[in-house]
């Protein structure tokens, strides 16, 4: 099958260069969303009903709270699902920001859909890590006919206590029979195939339990039974059910890796998924400022345009800058999977953590802008901001939630600090992780690890990131605001490590003032992400012909959520705030002219270029 084949939909609006808008303003013009273009191209104008991702059928599925089946089936006819199985196994997953890219595109059309075709990589990831050899090629052939998989970890009485599960494979001369019950699981009914984690060990323990593939199609009537669809605030007609077996027989080969890894199988994979689970808000995170930028332009308000009230511009352009310092972030971790696998665990939790979140705020703020049409279903644009904020609701909760995340950073804090401040040494992947254009190192889950035992590199480069941005300002002014801004920050994050090596574990877990850490932390290190991009692309690529706008931008809004979470991290308080605000006014009302640039000629909101299907508004 060729990948992302199909009618390519007519573009709507001039497709001359010079009418489109500027290269992105991170990257040398080689450095596109290239297979996010072509996805959305194949899909055709989601304003269009005929399209078959469209935003009408979207809302009327949703309503009906029935699964996008068709949405579903178009895309496995473009051959999607080929990008969820690993190219040494026959499939066409290169790199793992492939996956980024194109979750982000289906989830900017739809969430629902977006989350019910792209599970199946959730569903089969485990596989990939353990690296199983016969059973790999035989899963990477059912998820490429469009089979769909799903994961089997939570219970209805433990939720993500993975330690508690009751669900039992018992050992037999043949292999296991299955018995017990797991509960809200995505594609638990539709699903032919079923990653499933039990316990192996009567004791249970970290070793007592393993991970199986289970085809529903191999299980003799009567060995198990799928339960109904849970009902669900948003992603209304996503199959969010359960699945009970018993005594249900699967094959000695059907065991993921060796006996009694399950649990550190699972984590490892997590560490894949929950980094790419950012994909998810990125779309939605476009798709609400799309929808709350042109009602602003067209909406006319105490007699003017609302386009032109101080208070909308500023939040339109403090949007937009969230949703580049998440793509920064999102981008960055993406790439790390590759490059930086040993130290994934705080990766993913910072990148799962901050943008799920970052995004949920940011449409909180749009559905001011809205009013009652946010709230409205039918009267404004099919209802779709209203879907939408229900919907991303759920991505803070998928593959563990904020708290889990944050405590994962907690737990790691006295290595994190430690190497902060004595880093060590390792070479050569800074080039590798923040350069759009260079080719990404195959992938080794061999060498994910449960801990980051090193620390971050990726944010022990912070340093020399402002260090190079305050050498690069000496020669452009323009560099001035960021170079300070990120001098700022550096100063700030030396001061949170030492207070994380200081913090102290409790008996029952981490005391509150470290979750604040573990949240200006994240800020920090989405910066070191932001000024990374900046170093590696603009300052060596594109270099002086690139606005540091946005960059600009970014590190002015991650230093208001870093000193937020801990108060009085970037300056001594009180502050004269009106000073400050005087300050920040241009360069926000520069920042809104750049999203209005790229809204006119109908790309998305983004450090990078990429066409959108739906083209210039009309």
């Amino acid at each position: 099958m060729t990948v992302l084949r199909g009618r390519r939909a007519p573009q709507r609006g001039p497709e001359a260069a010079g009418a489109r808008a500027a290269s992105g303003p991170v990257a040398a013009p080689t450095a596109r969303w290239s297979l996010a273009e072509r996805l959305d191209a194949w899909l055709g104008d989601p304003d269009d009903d005929a399209g078959p991702l469209g935003y009408a059928d979207a809302a009327r599925e949703d309503a009906a709270e029935r699964f996008p089946s068709a949405a579903c089936a178009a895309l496995d006819e473009l051959g999607v699902q080929h990008y969820y199985v690993p190219a040494q196994y026959g499939g066409t997953l290169t790199g793992l920001p492939q996956l980024l890219e194109l979750v982000r595109t289906l989830a900017r059309r739809d969430l629902t859909t977006a989350v019910g075709h792209g599970k199946t990589f959730l569903g089969a990831v485990c596989i990939w890590v353990a690296e199983q050899g016969a059973g790999a090629a035989r899963l990477a052939d059912l998820v490429r006919a469009g089979e769909p998989v799903s994961l089997g970890l939570t219970e209805r009485a433990h939720g993500s206590d993975l330690m508690a599960g009751e669900v039992v494979a018992e050992r037999v001369p043949d292999g296991y029979r299955i018995t017990g019950e797991k509960w809200l699981i995505n594609n638990a009914t539709r699903g032919r195939l079923v990653c499933l984690l039990a316990r192996t060990a009567p004791e249970g323990g970290p070793r007592g339990f393993s991970l199986l593939l289970v085809d529903k199609a191999e299980l003799p009537p009567g060995t198990y039974r799928t339960l109904p669809k849970v009902p669900t605030l948003g992603i209304r007609g996503a199959d969010i059910s359960g699945i009970a077996f018993q005594g249900a027989p699967v094959g000695r080969d059907r065991l993921v890796g060796r006996e009694g890894e399950g649990p550190e199988t699972v984590l490892k994979a997590l560490q894949i998924t929950r980094s790419l689970c950012t994909a998810l808000s990125l779309g939605a995170a476009d798709h609400g400022l799309r929808l709350a930028h042109g009602f602003a332009a067209e909406r006319e308000l105490y007699g003017r345009r609302m386009l032109e009230l101080p208070q909308v511009r500023r939040t339109l352009s403090e949007c937009y800058a969230d949703l580049l310092a998440a793509e920064a972030l999102s981008t960055v971790a993406a790439r790390s999977i590759h490059t930086l696998p040993g130290e994934l665990s705080v990766t993913s939790a910072v990148a799962k953590y901050l943008v799920p979140t970052m995004v949920d705020r940011t449409l909180l703020r749009l559905r001011g802008v809205l009013g009652a049409r946010a709230f409205l279903s039918d009267h404004h644009a099919h209802g779709r901001f209203q879907k939408l904020e229900r919907d991303h609701r759920i991505v803070g909760i998928f593959d563990g939630n904020t708290m889990v995340n944050l405590y994962a950073l907690t737990a790691q804090f006295r290595t994190l600090a430690r190497r902060f401040a004595a880093p060590d040494g390792a070479v050569g992947w800074e080039a590798d992780t923040f350069s759009l254009t260079r080719s990404l190192p195959d992938l080794r889950p061999d060498r994910l690890s449960l801990l980051a035992r090193h620390g971050s590199a990726l944010m022990a480069s912070l340093p020399a990131s402002a260090a190079a941005l305050e050498r690069a300002a000496a020669g452009d002014v323009r560099l001035l605001p960021a170079a300070r801004a990120a001098g700022t920050l550096t100063v700030a994050c030396r001061e949170l490590h030492a207070r994380m090596g200081a913090a102290r574990l409790l008996p029952g877990g981490a005391p509150v003032e470290s979750f604040d850490l573990a949240r200006g932390y994240s800020a920090c290190f989405a910066a070191a992400c932001a000024l990374g991009l900046w170093r590696y692309n603009a300052a060596g690529g594109a270099g002086g012909a690139v606005s540091p706008l946005w960059l600009h931008a970014v590190l002015d809004r991650l230093s208001s959520g870093l000193e937020e979470a801990v108060p009085g991290s970037t300056g001594p308080l009180p502050r004269p705030w009106g000073v400050e605000e005087e300050a920040r006014e241009p360069l926000y009302e520069r920042l809104l002219e750049r999203m209005a640039a790229q809204y006119a000629v109908g790309e998305l909101f983004s450090l990078l270029p990429c066409r959108t299907a739906e083209g210039p508004p009309c």
